[in-house]
Protein backbone atom coordinates (compact mmCIF):
# COMPACT_ATOMS: atom_id res chain seq x y z
CA UNK A 1 0.00 0.00 0.00
CA UNK A 2 2.89 2.71 0.72
CA UNK A 3 4.25 1.46 -2.28
CA UNK A 4 1.00 2.40 -4.30
CA UNK A 5 0.92 5.25 -2.41
CA UNK A 6 4.64 7.00 -2.85
CA UNK A 7 3.68 5.49 -7.01
CA UNK A 8 1.12 8.30 -7.40
CA UNK A 9 2.78 11.60 -6.95
CA UNK A 10 5.71 10.92 -8.76
CA UNK A 11 3.94 11.00 -12.51
CA UNK A 12 3.25 14.61 -12.23
CA UNK A 13 7.06 15.27 -10.55
CA UNK A 14 8.72 13.57 -13.64
CA UNK A 15 6.58 15.50 -16.27
CA UNK A 16 6.75 19.10 -14.15
CA UNK A 17 10.89 19.44 -15.39
CA UNK A 18 9.73 18.45 -19.24
CA UNK A 19 6.82 20.99 -19.62
CA UNK A 20 8.87 23.72 -17.62
CA UNK A 21 11.98 23.20 -19.71
CA UNK A 22 10.84 21.32 -22.96
CA UNK A 23 11.72 18.28 -24.31
CA UNK A 24 14.90 19.48 -26.45
CA UNK A 25 16.40 21.47 -23.11
CA UNK A 26 16.17 18.55 -20.86
CA UNK A 27 18.81 17.88 -18.41
CA UNK A 28 18.67 14.07 -18.84
CA UNK A 29 17.93 12.07 -21.83
CA UNK A 30 14.09 11.81 -23.04
CA UNK A 31 14.22 7.90 -23.25
CA UNK A 32 14.64 7.76 -19.29
CA UNK A 33 10.60 9.03 -19.16
CA UNK A 34 9.11 6.12 -20.32
CA UNK A 35 11.32 3.89 -18.99
CA UNK A 36 10.71 5.64 -15.56
CA UNK A 37 6.90 5.26 -16.26
CA UNK A 38 7.11 1.66 -17.43
CA UNK A 39 9.20 0.75 -14.17
CA UNK A 40 7.30 2.91 -12.13
CA UNK A 41 3.75 1.40 -12.61
CA UNK A 42 5.19 -2.37 -13.06
CA UNK A 43 6.54 -1.37 -9.00
CA UNK A 44 3.00 -0.19 -8.76
CA UNK A 45 1.83 -3.22 -10.31
CA UNK A 46 3.71 -5.99 -8.64
CA UNK A 47 3.41 -4.28 -4.94
CA UNK A 48 -0.31 -4.62 -5.49
CA UNK A 49 -0.68 -8.37 -6.56
CA UNK A 50 1.73 -8.89 -3.43
CA UNK A 51 -0.15 -6.86 -1.23
CA UNK A 52 -3.40 -8.14 -2.37
CA UNK A 53 -2.48 -12.15 -2.10
CA UNK A 54 -0.74 -11.59 1.39
CA UNK A 55 -4.04 -9.49 2.92
CA UNK A 56 -6.30 -12.45 1.56
CA UNK A 57 -4.58 -15.26 3.53
CA UNK A 58 -4.47 -12.69 6.32
CA UNK A 59 -8.04 -12.23 6.37
CA UNK A 60 -9.07 -15.67 5.52
CA UNK A 61 -7.26 -17.40 8.71
CA UNK A 62 -8.41 -14.33 10.83
CA UNK A 63 -11.77 -15.13 9.64
CA UNK A 64 -11.38 -18.87 10.40
CA UNK A 65 -10.09 -17.78 13.85
CA UNK A 66 -13.70 -15.81 14.71
CA UNK A 67 -15.93 -18.38 13.28
CA UNK A 68 -13.97 -21.39 15.60
CA UNK A 69 -13.98 -18.74 18.53
CA UNK A 70 -18.02 -18.52 17.89
CA UNK A 71 -18.34 -22.43 17.10
CA UNK A 72 -16.64 -23.11 20.85
CA UNK A 73 -18.77 -20.85 22.10
CA UNK A 74 -22.27 -22.01 20.67
CA UNK A 75 -21.03 -25.30 22.17
CA UNK A 76 -20.67 -24.27 25.75
CA UNK A 77 -23.02 -20.95 25.65
CA UNK A 78 -25.49 -21.20 28.08
CA UNK A 79 -28.97 -22.86 26.98
CA UNK A 80 -30.90 -19.61 27.32
CA UNK A 81 -29.30 -18.55 24.04
CA UNK A 82 -30.64 -21.05 22.06
CA UNK A 83 -34.14 -19.55 23.38
CA UNK A 84 -33.80 -16.07 22.48
CA UNK A 85 -31.91 -16.66 19.18
CA UNK A 86 -33.36 -19.23 16.60
CA UNK A 87 -31.36 -21.60 14.28
CA UNK A 88 -31.62 -19.29 11.30
CA UNK A 89 -30.36 -16.08 13.21
CA UNK A 90 -27.00 -18.38 14.74
CA UNK A 91 -26.24 -19.64 11.23
CA UNK A 92 -26.86 -16.36 9.36
CA UNK A 93 -24.22 -14.67 11.69
CA UNK A 94 -21.47 -17.20 11.85
CA UNK A 95 -21.66 -18.72 8.55
CA UNK A 96 -22.99 -14.92 6.08
CA UNK A 97 -22.54 -11.59 8.33
CA UNK A 98 -19.23 -12.30 9.34
CA UNK A 99 -18.06 -13.87 6.21
CA UNK A 100 -19.47 -10.32 4.55
CA UNK A 101 -18.61 -8.34 7.49
CA UNK A 102 -14.96 -9.25 7.60
CA UNK A 103 -14.28 -8.61 4.03
CA UNK A 104 -15.91 -5.79 3.50
CA UNK A 105 -14.39 -4.39 6.40
CA UNK A 106 -11.02 -5.23 5.71
CA UNK A 107 -11.30 -4.05 1.73
CA UNK A 108 -12.05 -0.90 3.06
CA UNK A 109 -9.85 -0.40 5.40
CA UNK A 110 -7.28 -1.57 2.73
CA UNK A 111 -8.30 1.10 0.36
CA UNK A 112 -8.80 3.77 3.25
CA UNK A 113 -4.95 3.39 4.23
CA UNK A 114 -3.64 3.16 0.41
CA UNK A 115 -5.76 6.04 -0.41
CA UNK A 116 -5.25 8.15 3.01
CA UNK A 117 -1.13 7.08 1.79
CA UNK A 118 -1.82 8.80 -1.09
CA UNK A 119 -4.00 11.29 -0.22
CA UNK A 120 -0.81 12.73 2.26
CA UNK A 121 2.02 11.56 -0.45
CA UNK A 122 0.10 14.02 -3.10
CA UNK A 123 -0.17 16.49 -0.38
CA UNK A 124 3.29 16.47 0.87
CA UNK A 125 4.09 17.05 -2.60
CA UNK A 126 1.62 19.91 -3.36
CA UNK A 127 3.07 21.84 -0.13
CA UNK A 128 6.53 21.50 -1.64
CA UNK A 129 5.18 22.90 -4.45
CA UNK A 130 3.37 26.09 -3.06
CA UNK A 131 2.07 25.86 0.30
CA UNK A 132 -0.60 29.18 0.14
CA UNK A 133 -2.37 26.98 -2.92
CA UNK A 134 -2.29 23.45 -0.69
CA UNK A 135 -3.86 25.24 2.52
CA UNK A 136 -7.55 25.74 0.31
CA UNK A 137 -6.48 21.76 -0.49
CA UNK A 138 -6.19 20.82 3.52
CA UNK A 139 -9.61 22.29 4.16
CA UNK A 140 -10.84 19.50 2.25
CA UNK A 141 -10.26 16.79 4.71
CA UNK A 142 -11.81 18.00 7.87
CA UNK A 143 -15.04 18.96 5.74
CA UNK A 144 -15.32 15.44 4.35
CA UNK A 145 -14.37 13.96 7.85
CA UNK A 146 -17.43 16.03 9.41
CA UNK A 147 -19.98 14.65 6.60
CA UNK A 148 -18.85 11.06 6.96
CA UNK A 149 -19.05 11.29 10.85
CA UNK A 150 -22.72 12.18 10.09
CA UNK A 151 -23.77 9.82 7.51
CA UNK A 152 -21.96 6.97 9.28
CA UNK A 153 -23.76 7.05 12.31
CA UNK A 154 -27.35 7.13 10.45
CA UNK A 155 -26.15 3.94 8.07
CA UNK A 156 -24.72 1.87 11.33
CA UNK A 157 -28.45 2.49 12.47
CA UNK A 158 -30.07 1.17 8.93
CA UNK A 159 -27.49 -1.48 9.03
CA UNK A 160 -28.48 -3.02 12.54
CA UNK A 161 -32.26 -2.98 11.33
CA UNK A 162 -31.23 -4.46 8.20
CA UNK A 163 -29.50 -7.52 9.72
CA UNK A 164 -32.94 -8.05 12.03
CA UNK A 165 -35.15 -7.82 8.75
CA UNK A 166 -32.73 -10.29 6.88
CA UNK A 167 -32.90 -12.78 10.24
CA UNK A 168 -36.50 -12.36 10.01
CA UNK A 169 -36.57 -12.97 6.79
CA UNK A 170 -34.61 -16.13 6.63
CA UNK A 171 -36.24 -17.65 9.40
CA UNK A 172 -39.68 -17.40 7.61
CA UNK A 173 -37.98 -19.18 4.93
CA UNK A 174 -36.72 -22.21 7.37
CA UNK A 175 -40.08 -22.04 9.17
CA UNK A 176 -41.86 -22.54 5.62
CA UNK A 177 -39.66 -25.61 4.79
CA UNK A 178 -40.12 -27.19 8.41
CA UNK A 179 -44.11 -26.42 8.60
CA UNK A 180 -44.40 -27.79 4.99
CA UNK A 181 -46.99 -30.01 5.51
CA UNK A 182 -48.96 -27.89 8.49
CA UNK A 183 -49.25 -25.14 5.84
CA UNK A 184 -50.65 -27.43 3.37
CA UNK A 185 -52.94 -29.08 5.52
CA UNK A 186 -54.48 -25.79 6.98
CA UNK A 187 -54.35 -23.38 3.55
CA UNK A 188 -51.93 -21.40 4.96
CA UNK A 189 -49.81 -20.40 1.45
CA UNK A 190 -51.85 -17.26 1.26
CA UNK A 191 -50.72 -16.34 4.70
CA UNK A 192 -47.57 -17.60 4.70
CA UNK A 193 -46.90 -15.44 0.83
CA UNK A 194 -48.50 -12.10 3.00
CA UNK A 195 -45.98 -12.43 5.68
CA UNK A 196 -42.74 -13.21 3.49
CA UNK A 197 -44.09 -9.80 1.34
CA UNK A 198 -44.38 -7.76 4.17
CA UNK A 199 -40.84 -8.82 5.42
CA UNK A 200 -39.24 -8.43 2.24
CA UNK A 201 -41.40 -4.80 1.56
CA UNK A 202 -39.80 -3.78 4.98
CA UNK A 203 -35.90 -4.85 3.63
CA UNK A 204 -36.93 -2.63 0.71
CA UNK A 205 -37.71 0.16 2.71
CA UNK A 206 -34.08 -0.06 4.82
CA UNK A 207 -32.13 -0.56 1.31
CA UNK A 208 -33.73 3.08 -0.14
CA UNK A 209 -32.66 4.47 3.42
CA UNK A 210 -29.41 2.83 3.43
CA UNK A 211 -28.77 4.49 -0.33
CA UNK A 212 -29.80 7.39 0.56
CA UNK A 213 -28.21 8.17 3.17
CA UNK A 214 -24.61 6.07 1.40
CA UNK A 215 -25.07 8.36 -2.17
CA UNK A 216 -25.50 11.76 -0.62
CA UNK A 217 -21.74 11.27 0.73
CA UNK A 218 -20.13 11.12 -3.17
CA UNK A 219 -22.32 13.98 -4.45
CA UNK A 220 -21.48 16.35 -1.84
CA UNK A 221 -17.48 14.91 -1.37
CA UNK A 222 -17.20 15.93 -5.21
CA UNK A 223 -18.74 19.29 -4.59
CA UNK A 224 -16.73 20.20 -2.13
CA UNK A 225 -13.68 18.81 -4.26
CA UNK A 226 -14.78 21.06 -6.88
CA UNK A 227 -15.17 24.19 -4.97
CA UNK A 228 -11.65 23.62 -3.74
CA UNK A 229 -9.97 22.80 -7.38
CA UNK A 230 -11.82 26.34 -8.55
CA UNK A 231 -10.35 28.58 -5.66
CA UNK A 232 -7.00 26.49 -6.68
CA UNK A 233 -7.30 27.39 -10.34
CA UNK A 234 -8.32 30.72 -9.74
CA UNK A 235 -5.40 31.90 -7.61
CA UNK A 236 -2.71 29.88 -9.61
CA UNK A 237 -3.45 31.83 -12.51
CA UNK A 238 -3.65 34.71 -10.74
CA UNK A 239 0.30 33.66 -9.31
CA UNK A 240 1.15 33.16 -12.67
CA UNK A 241 0.31 36.20 -14.06
CA UNK A 242 2.89 37.66 -11.36
CA UNK A 243 5.06 35.15 -12.48
CA UNK A 244 5.62 32.92 -9.08
CA UNK A 245 4.71 30.07 -10.75
CA UNK A 246 6.33 28.47 -14.09
CA UNK A 247 4.20 26.43 -16.51
CA UNK A 248 5.19 23.21 -15.52
CA UNK A 249 4.73 24.41 -11.46
CA UNK A 250 1.53 25.28 -12.29
CA UNK A 251 0.27 21.77 -14.77
CA UNK A 252 1.92 19.69 -12.02
CA UNK A 253 0.29 21.67 -9.67
CA UNK A 254 -3.50 21.02 -11.07
CA UNK A 255 -2.26 17.23 -11.88
CA UNK A 256 -1.80 16.37 -8.50
CA UNK A 257 -4.76 18.29 -7.29
CA UNK A 258 -7.22 16.49 -10.01
CA UNK A 259 -5.27 13.36 -8.90
CA UNK A 260 -6.68 13.98 -5.11
CA UNK A 261 -10.08 13.67 -6.21
CA UNK A 262 -10.25 10.30 -6.89
CA UNK A 263 -8.29 9.21 -3.34
CA UNK A 264 -10.99 11.47 -1.53
CA UNK A 265 -13.87 10.40 -3.81
CA UNK A 266 -12.35 6.71 -2.16
CA UNK A 267 -12.42 7.87 1.41
CA UNK A 268 -15.77 9.37 1.07
CA UNK A 269 -17.53 6.58 0.05
CA UNK A 270 -15.81 4.06 2.93
CA UNK A 271 -18.03 5.16 5.15
CA UNK A 272 -20.99 2.57 3.92
CA UNK A 273 -19.10 -0.96 3.31
CA UNK A 274 -16.93 -0.03 7.43
CA UNK A 275 -20.33 0.60 8.86
CA UNK A 276 -21.52 -2.53 7.65
CA UNK A 277 -18.46 -4.76 8.04
CA UNK A 278 -18.60 -3.72 12.00
CA UNK A 279 -22.21 -3.82 12.04
CA UNK A 280 -21.91 -7.66 11.38
CA UNK A 281 -18.39 -8.07 13.11
CA UNK A 282 -20.21 -6.39 16.18
CA UNK A 283 -22.45 -9.18 16.12
CA UNK A 284 -19.82 -11.90 15.95
CA UNK A 285 -18.36 -10.41 19.33
CA UNK A 286 -21.34 -9.87 21.09
CA UNK A 287 -21.68 -13.85 20.82
CA UNK A 288 -18.45 -14.07 21.61
CA UNK A 289 -17.70 -11.97 24.57
CA UNK A 290 -21.44 -11.26 25.92
CA UNK A 291 -22.88 -14.74 25.20
CA UNK A 292 -22.80 -16.19 29.10
CA UNK A 293 -21.07 -20.08 29.53
CA UNK A 294 -22.78 -23.01 30.93
CA UNK A 295 -21.00 -22.75 34.69
CA UNK A 296 -20.63 -26.38 36.61
CA UNK A 297 -19.29 -28.03 39.34
CA UNK A 298 -15.80 -29.76 40.44
CA UNK A 299 -17.35 -33.55 41.11
CA UNK A 300 -16.46 -36.51 38.55
CA UNK A 301 -17.40 -40.07 38.87
CA UNK A 302 -16.82 -42.82 35.95
CA UNK A 303 -20.29 -44.19 36.39
CA UNK A 304 -23.21 -43.93 38.85
CA UNK A 305 -25.26 -46.24 40.65
CA UNK A 306 -28.46 -43.54 39.48
CA UNK A 307 -29.90 -42.49 42.61
CA UNK A 308 -32.14 -39.42 42.48
CA UNK A 309 -33.48 -36.95 44.81
CA UNK A 310 -35.46 -33.84 44.47
CA UNK A 311 -35.87 -31.78 47.21
CA UNK A 312 -38.85 -29.26 46.82
CA UNK A 313 -37.92 -28.34 43.50
CA UNK A 314 -39.47 -25.24 41.94
CA UNK A 315 -39.04 -23.41 38.92
CA UNK A 316 -40.28 -20.49 37.01
CA UNK A 317 -39.14 -19.59 33.37
CA UNK A 318 -40.16 -16.22 33.69
CA UNK A 319 -41.20 -13.68 36.63
CA UNK A 320 -44.62 -12.47 35.06
CA UNK A 321 -45.24 -16.78 33.78
CA UNK A 322 -47.06 -19.10 36.39
CA UNK A 323 -44.76 -21.98 38.31
CA UNK A 324 -43.19 -24.32 36.06
CA UNK A 325 -42.63 -26.84 39.07
CA UNK A 326 -43.41 -26.24 42.59
CA UNK A 327 -42.14 -27.91 45.26
CA UNK A 328 -41.47 -31.04 43.91
CA UNK A 329 -40.12 -33.43 45.68
CA UNK A 330 -39.62 -36.82 44.68
CA UNK A 331 -36.30 -40.25 45.23
CA UNK A 332 -35.86 -42.47 42.25
CA UNK A 333 -34.06 -45.37 43.70
CA UNK A 334 -30.91 -47.23 41.53
CA UNK A 335 -32.79 -49.52 38.81
CA UNK A 336 -36.29 -48.12 39.27
CA UNK A 337 -38.33 -47.22 36.49
CA UNK A 338 -40.43 -44.29 37.08
CA UNK A 339 -43.03 -42.98 34.93
CA UNK A 340 -44.36 -38.97 34.70
CA UNK A 341 -47.91 -38.74 34.15
CA UNK A 342 -49.95 -35.62 33.73
CA UNK A 343 -52.02 -33.43 31.13
CA UNK A 344 -49.84 -31.32 29.00
CA UNK A 345 -48.12 -28.42 30.41
CA UNK A 346 -47.59 -30.27 33.82
CA UNK A 347 -44.44 -29.90 34.20
CA UNK A 348 -43.41 -33.35 33.34
CA UNK A 349 -41.05 -32.58 30.15
CA UNK A 350 -39.46 -29.53 32.72
CA UNK A 351 -38.58 -31.60 34.80
CA UNK A 352 -36.77 -34.82 33.14
CA UNK A 353 -34.85 -31.67 31.93
CA UNK A 354 -33.68 -30.53 34.98
CA UNK A 355 -31.47 -33.41 35.74
CA UNK A 356 -29.12 -33.09 32.42
CA UNK A 357 -29.09 -29.40 33.53
CA UNK A 358 -30.93 -28.33 30.36
CA UNK A 359 -32.62 -26.10 32.37
CA UNK A 360 -32.22 -24.42 36.00
CA UNK A 361 -33.79 -24.98 39.02
CA UNK A 362 -34.68 -21.49 41.02
CA UNK A 363 -35.33 -23.00 44.42
CA UNK A 364 -34.59 -26.47 46.25
CA UNK A 365 -31.80 -29.05 45.44
CA UNK A 366 -31.57 -32.05 43.06
CA UNK A 367 -29.04 -34.81 44.06
CA UNK A 368 -27.06 -37.36 42.15
CA UNK A 369 -26.30 -40.22 44.21
CA UNK A 370 -26.16 -38.01 46.90
CA UNK A 371 -24.37 -35.00 45.28
CA UNK A 372 -25.54 -31.52 44.40
CA UNK A 373 -25.91 -31.70 40.18
CA UNK A 374 -25.27 -27.93 40.68
CA UNK A 375 -21.45 -29.58 41.91
CA UNK A 376 -20.73 -31.89 39.16
CA UNK A 377 -18.93 -31.07 36.02
CA UNK A 378 -21.38 -30.44 33.60
CA UNK A 379 -19.49 -33.07 30.67
CA UNK A 380 -19.34 -35.59 33.48
CA UNK A 381 -23.38 -35.51 34.56
CA UNK A 382 -24.56 -35.72 31.29
CA UNK A 383 -22.17 -38.29 30.51
CA UNK A 384 -23.82 -40.31 32.98
CA UNK A 385 -27.41 -39.43 31.32
CA UNK A 386 -28.95 -40.94 28.10
CA UNK A 387 -31.90 -39.13 26.41
CA UNK A 388 -34.68 -40.75 23.77
CA UNK A 389 -37.28 -38.36 23.01
CA UNK A 390 -40.11 -37.54 20.49
CA UNK A 391 -37.83 -35.35 18.51
CA UNK A 392 -34.91 -37.29 17.17
CA UNK A 393 -31.60 -35.32 15.69
CA UNK A 394 -29.81 -36.90 13.50
CA UNK A 395 -26.60 -35.57 12.06
CA UNK A 396 -25.48 -35.32 8.25
CA UNK A 397 -22.73 -37.94 8.80
CA UNK A 398 -22.51 -41.86 8.84
CA UNK A 399 -25.35 -44.48 10.37
CA UNK A 400 -21.96 -45.60 12.68
CA UNK A 401 -21.17 -41.49 13.40
CA UNK A 402 -24.75 -41.13 14.54
CA UNK A 403 -25.26 -43.98 16.67
CA UNK A 404 -21.43 -43.51 18.43
CA UNK A 405 -22.18 -39.91 18.55
CA UNK A 406 -19.33 -38.00 20.58
CA UNK A 407 -17.45 -40.83 20.84
CA UNK A 408 -14.98 -43.23 18.55
CA UNK A 409 -17.09 -45.82 16.23
CA UNK A 410 -16.53 -49.06 17.41
CA UNK A 411 -17.80 -51.27 14.21
CA UNK A 412 -18.50 -54.24 16.14
CA UNK A 413 -20.28 -52.74 19.35
CA UNK A 414 -22.20 -50.10 16.60
CA UNK A 415 -23.76 -53.20 14.98
CA UNK A 416 -24.71 -54.79 18.00
CA UNK A 417 -26.52 -51.78 19.33
CA UNK A 418 -28.46 -51.41 15.90
CA UNK A 419 -29.33 -55.16 15.75
CA UNK A 420 -30.79 -54.47 19.30
CA UNK A 421 -32.35 -51.73 18.82
CA UNK A 422 -34.79 -53.96 16.24
CA UNK A 423 -33.06 -51.83 12.91
CA UNK A 424 -31.69 -54.80 11.94
CA UNK A 425 -33.49 -54.95 8.26
CA UNK A 426 -32.75 -51.71 7.28
CA UNK A 427 -28.84 -51.95 8.11
CA UNK A 428 -29.26 -54.67 5.66
CA UNK A 429 -31.31 -52.15 3.34
CA UNK A 430 -28.09 -49.43 3.67
CA UNK A 431 -26.09 -49.49 0.00
CA UNK A 432 -22.33 -49.41 2.73
CA UNK A 433 -23.90 -50.47 5.86
CA UNK A 434 -22.98 -48.45 8.82
CA UNK A 435 -20.48 -46.28 6.63
CA UNK A 436 -23.84 -45.11 4.89
CA UNK A 437 -24.56 -41.26 4.61
CA UNK A 438 -28.15 -40.52 6.43
CA UNK A 439 -28.07 -37.49 5.11
CA UNK A 440 -29.12 -33.86 6.25
CA UNK A 441 -31.69 -34.96 9.33
CA UNK A 442 -32.04 -38.63 8.02
CA UNK A 443 -35.17 -37.30 5.84
CA UNK A 444 -35.19 -40.83 4.48
CA UNK A 445 -36.08 -42.23 7.73
CA UNK A 446 -39.52 -43.43 9.22
CA UNK A 447 -40.17 -42.00 12.73
CA UNK A 448 -40.29 -46.13 13.91
CA UNK A 449 -36.46 -45.73 12.38
CA UNK A 450 -35.57 -42.67 14.06
CA UNK A 451 -36.53 -43.58 17.28
CA UNK A 452 -34.77 -46.46 17.26
CA UNK A 453 -32.00 -44.69 16.01
CA UNK A 454 -32.04 -42.91 19.17
CA UNK A 455 -32.46 -45.76 21.55
CA UNK A 456 -29.34 -47.68 19.50
CA UNK A 457 -27.35 -44.28 20.95
CA UNK A 458 -28.64 -44.41 24.15
CA UNK A 459 -27.52 -48.22 24.28
CA UNK A 460 -24.15 -47.28 22.39
CA UNK A 461 -23.52 -44.54 25.24
CA UNK A 462 -24.26 -46.84 28.17
CA UNK A 463 -25.38 -44.15 30.55
CA UNK A 464 -26.78 -45.97 34.12
CA UNK A 465 -29.61 -43.05 34.15
CA UNK A 466 -32.69 -43.36 30.89
CA UNK A 467 -34.61 -40.75 30.44
CA UNK A 468 -37.54 -41.27 28.16
CA UNK A 469 -39.51 -38.07 26.65
CA UNK A 470 -42.51 -39.54 24.94
CA UNK A 471 -40.45 -42.01 22.56
CA UNK A 472 -43.31 -43.47 20.92
CA UNK A 473 -46.30 -40.98 21.18
CA UNK A 474 -46.15 -40.49 17.48
CA UNK A 475 -45.68 -43.82 16.09
CA UNK A 476 -48.02 -46.81 14.58
CA UNK A 477 -48.63 -49.59 16.54
CA UNK A 478 -46.31 -51.75 14.63
CA UNK A 479 -43.65 -49.23 14.91
CA UNK A 480 -44.72 -48.48 18.47
CA UNK A 481 -44.41 -52.77 19.25
CA UNK A 482 -40.88 -52.83 17.46
CA UNK A 483 -39.65 -50.24 19.49
CA UNK A 484 -41.15 -50.78 22.75
CA UNK A 485 -38.57 -53.86 22.32
CA UNK A 486 -35.89 -52.16 21.92
CA UNK A 487 -36.78 -50.10 24.84
CA UNK A 488 -37.33 -53.18 26.87
CA UNK A 489 -33.70 -54.30 26.12
CA UNK A 490 -31.79 -50.66 27.42
CA UNK A 491 -33.99 -50.20 30.44
CA UNK A 492 -32.23 -53.31 31.94
CA UNK A 493 -30.23 -52.53 35.04
CA UNK A 494 -30.56 -48.98 34.68
CA UNK A 495 -32.59 -46.22 36.54
CA UNK A 496 -35.36 -44.74 34.19
CA UNK A 497 -37.28 -41.87 33.80
CA UNK A 498 -39.99 -41.94 31.54
CA UNK A 499 -42.51 -39.03 30.32
CA UNK A 500 -45.58 -41.37 29.19
CA UNK A 501 -48.17 -40.63 27.37
CA UNK A 502 -49.26 -44.47 26.41
CA UNK A 503 -50.92 -46.59 29.05
CA UNK A 504 -48.88 -49.34 27.75
CA UNK A 505 -45.38 -47.77 28.78
CA UNK A 506 -46.14 -47.30 32.18
CA UNK A 507 -48.22 -50.36 33.60
CA UNK A 508 -45.15 -52.10 34.66
CA UNK A 509 -43.35 -49.16 36.53
CA UNK A 510 -41.99 -49.25 39.35
CA UNK A 511 -43.37 -45.90 40.51
CA UNK A 512 -45.87 -43.78 38.48
CA UNK A 513 -46.17 -39.94 39.49
CA UNK A 514 -49.08 -38.12 38.32
CA UNK A 515 -48.61 -34.54 37.92
CA UNK A 516 -50.61 -30.80 37.26
CA UNK A 517 -49.92 -27.26 37.46
CA UNK A 518 -46.40 -28.56 37.90
CA UNK A 519 -47.15 -30.14 41.36
CA UNK A 520 -46.86 -33.89 42.12
CA UNK A 521 -50.78 -35.02 42.64
CA UNK A 522 -50.21 -38.55 43.42
CA UNK A 523 -47.66 -41.56 42.95
CA UNK A 524 -47.43 -45.09 43.54
CA UNK A 525 -47.49 -48.11 41.71
CA UNK A 526 -49.98 -48.82 38.77
CA UNK A 527 -52.71 -51.19 40.83
CA UNK A 528 -52.08 -48.92 44.29
CA UNK A 529 -53.75 -46.14 42.13
CA UNK A 530 -55.91 -47.62 40.40
CA UNK A 531 -57.33 -48.91 43.80
CA UNK A 532 -56.93 -45.15 45.28
CA UNK A 533 -59.14 -44.05 42.76
CA UNK A 534 -57.99 -40.51 41.92
CA UNK A 535 -56.60 -38.88 38.68
CA UNK A 536 -54.75 -41.94 37.37
CA UNK A 537 -57.66 -44.13 37.86
CA UNK A 538 -59.71 -41.83 35.91
CA UNK A 539 -57.25 -41.72 33.15
CA UNK A 540 -56.96 -45.28 33.00
CA UNK A 541 -60.17 -45.85 32.86
CA UNK A 542 -60.55 -43.43 29.99
CA UNK A 543 -58.02 -45.55 28.09
CA UNK A 544 -59.80 -48.72 28.75
CA UNK A 545 -62.97 -47.33 27.42
CA UNK A 546 -61.40 -46.15 24.15
CA UNK A 547 -62.04 -42.62 24.81
CA UNK A 548 -58.33 -41.93 25.35
CA UNK A 549 -55.12 -43.89 24.79
CA UNK A 550 -53.20 -40.44 25.69
CA UNK A 551 -52.49 -39.43 29.20
CA UNK A 552 -51.81 -36.24 27.65
CA UNK A 553 -55.07 -35.66 27.05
Amino acid sequence: MAVVAICEPMVPALLQPLLDKGFQQADFPVWLVPVALIGLFGVRGTGMFIGQVAITKATQTGLLNLRMQMFHRLQDADLGLFRQQNASALGNTLVFEVQIGAQTLVGSLIGMVRDSLTLVALIGYLLYLNWKLSLIVALLIPSVAWLMKVLSKRLYKLTQNTQTATDQLSYAVEETALAHREIRLHAAQSMQIQRFRQLGQSMVRLAIKTTVANAGITPLTQLLSAVALSAVISIALLQSHENHMSVGGFAAFVTGMLMLVNPIKHLSEVAGPVTRGLAALERALELIHETPVESGGTYTSDKVQGRIELHNVSLRYQADLPMALDSVSLTIEPGQMVALVGSSGSGKTTLANLLPRFVEHSQGEIYLDGVSIRDWQLADLRQQIALVSQTVVVMNDTLASNVALGQAADRDKVTQCLLAANLGDYLESLPQGIDTLVGHNAATMSGGQRQRLAIARAMYKNAPVLILDEATSALDNESERMVQDALQTLQTGRTTLVIAHRLSTIEKADLIVVMDAGRVIESGTHASLIQADGAYAHMFRLGQTGQSQDLSA
